[in-house]
């Protein structure tokens, strides 16, 4: 891992962005202190539902479907808003 100064950094980028592309890690530092890393970058993959249950089954969780009441967006009652909290 290398470290190099803000000033150097900036004189420096596109060789160390070089680095970076070879899987090398640049921590960049003011006054001595980390303040930023640079890192390559790495694809995330998104949200994936199926692969989520097919873990939970594999795991012998089986989860139910609920359901939402018919009122259940209607006001609460006032005497229910009124009461002290626990």
């Amino acid at each position: 891992m290398k470290t190099v100064s803000l000033r150097e950094a900036q004189d420096r980028l596109d060789e160390l962005a070089q680095d970076v592309e070879q899987g090398e890690t640049v921590t960049v530092t003011r006054d001595g202190k980390p303040v930023f890393d640079l890192v390559p970058h790495t694809e995330r993959g998104g949200y994936d539902p199926e692969a989520g249950e097919a873990y939970l089954r594999s795991k012998g969780i089986v989860r139910k479907k609920g359901f939402i009441a018919d009122d259940f967006d209607d006001p609460l009652p006032e005497d229910f808003l009124l009461r002290p909290l626990p």
